[in-house]
């Protein structure tokens, strides 16, 4: 079987049909692990033994005939996912040693349906990144061009499934970190609505913007993989209680009279031309299909990266408090009273991205500049939703590119973290109004390196985003390519 070329979809066609076993699956893909990864570092941890364990209990089930759709298929997980018995790092010192004794929400729905897990995925620092160079265990390089960045902080997910090392991953946004990394390697990546996907298990770095989604090869692939995921949790009180959607019922529905909007903001400079000239050759194809543009406006998106660099930094400053060396996590070997203890543990344990990002947050929550940073931040996050909201009264989906350029170079931006942040400026936007976001791939520029759309909807439309997706990989076939590595 060829796993560069073969979807989801018929994988989990070929696990029921018995044309492949769901083990010499999962050995498929653990022998091109080991076999390509060492130059490309998307995994931190595979367990071979307890992968095919995992898959011979899914051949069992299939041979009774009580499999799911995901039954048998290999899903790789984003590290910041708690795995019960696997090594969950956060792409941190921090954690180094940490394993879990318990399930995240997220892996407890993916072993009720069968699937098993591939192994556990590079990642920046606690989520803090956008090119996944601040991994404690070292940078995870793009598929496409090795000296290039995959995007962060799912970087590990993203290369690994354009890599075609994992059929699918979950992975993690909170900024962009999904649709982002999902754009520069080429491949399909979904951010659902704030609160479909629970965060129980799934380790904090912005409790307000975190979300946990998937990367894929297509948005069929995404349709089959968020069915599993999506489910309320009691254990996350943020979790919404709704009933269960088919995510895949709307593929093929067609999209005459379908109204994109095109925010001006989106397109009023910044953009490299290359980017420009894919987007705009993709919105021709989406008129073709039967689509009309709308021009729209979002006044307030210059204003999202510096509302975010409030909000995400003082939760952060919050929730990274209880990695303190007591309880769990590093600890550091000499100190001289408790207090030596958590200041050496934590300097020792949390790389400068996340220092920057703690001091950050402690100080915009401080005495004195409480109201004026968080509070006034808070209040500029309501008129972007706002925005959003008066947006989608004249359109059905927005439309614009997932990132300014295609991917960088390892170590451009390393050195500036505002320049580095600004590579977020389409994305931030969605996490600080709880809305779905998601990539696909649609065509390449500089380099010959991947551009990605972004698709951005209303609340829940997590099936019309995905069947306007759809439609166009039914018309075109960037989706499908893939770089030389993965035919390796």
């Amino acid at each position: 079987m060829n796993l560069a070329n073969t979807s989801l979809r018929q994988l989990a066609q070929a696990l029921q049909a018995r044309q492949v076993s769901s083990r010499e699956l999962a050995q498929a893909y653990l022998e091109r692990i080991a076999r390509l990864d060492s130059g490309l570092g998307a995994f931190i941890t595979t367990d071979h033994e307890r992968t095919l364990a995992q898959a011979d209990a899914a051949d069992a089930r299939i041979a009774s005939g009580t499999a799911g759709p995901l039954t048998g298929i290999p899903i790789a997980h984003k590290d910041i996912f708690c795995a019960q018995g696997w090594l969950t790092t956060c792409g941190s010192k921090m954690l180094s040693s940490f394993v879990s004794p318990y399930d995240a929400h997220v892996i407890e729905q993916f072993e009720v349906a069968g699937a098993l897990i591939l192994g556990k995925t590079n990642m920046d620092e606690f989520a803090m990144g956008s090119s996944n160079e601040t991994s404690f265990y070292g940078q995870v390089k793009n598929p496409w061009d090795l000296t290039r960045v995959p995007g962060g902080s799912s970087g590990g997910s993203a290369a690994a499934v354009a890599a075609r090392l994992a059929p699918a991953a979950t992975a993690t946004d909170t900024g962009g970190s999904i649709r982002q990394p999902a754009a520069l390697c080429g491949i399909s990546g979904i951010k659902p609505t704030y609160g479909l996907v629970s965060r129980y298990g799934m380790i904090a770095y912005a409790s307000s913007l975190d979300q946990g989604g998937v990367v894929a090869p297509s948005a069929d692939d995404l349709g089959l993989v968020l069915n599993t995921m999506v489910g309320f949790d009691a254990r996350d009180s943020t979790s919404i209680e709704r009933p269960r959607e088919d995510y895949t019922a709307l593929l093929d529905q067609p999209l005459k009279g379908l109204r994109i909007g095109l925010p001006r903001e989106f397109f009023s400079g910044g953009v490299s031309a290359d980017v420009e000239r894919a987007i705009e050759a993709a919105l021709q194809e989406y008129e073709r299909l039967g689509a009309t543009r709308v021009e729209i406006s979002l006044p307030n998106t210059a204003l999202s990266v510096p509302v975010y660099y409030v909000l995400a930094p003082a939760e952060a400053s919050s929730n990274l408090s209880r990695f303190d060396g007591v309880r769990y996590g590093w600890r550091a070997s000499r100190y001289t009273d408790l207090a030596d203890m958590y200041e050496r543990s934590r300097a020792e344990g949390f790389g400068p991205e996340v220092k920057r990002r703690i001091l950050t947050g402690t100080y915009v929550l401080s005495r004195g500049y409480y109201d004026a940073y968080y509070l006034q931040a808070q209040r500029v996050r309501r008129l972007i939703v706002n925005d959003f909201k008066h947006a989608f009264t004249q359109c059905d989906v927005i439309m614009g590119p997932s990132t300014p350029t295609v991917a960088f170079g390892l170590g451009e931006k390393s050195s500036d973290p505002i320049q580095m942040y600004l590579s977020d400026i389409f994305t931030i936007s969605v996490n600080l109004a709880g809305l779905p976001g998601l990539s696909i791939p649609a065509g390449f520029g500089e380099g010959g390196l991947p551009v990605g759309l972004q698709l951005i909807g209303d609340y829940f439309s997590e099936a019309r985003l995905l069947n306007v997706a759809h439609r166009y990989q039914q018309v075109t076939d960037w989706h499908a390519r893939v770089p030389a590595l993965a035919s390796a």
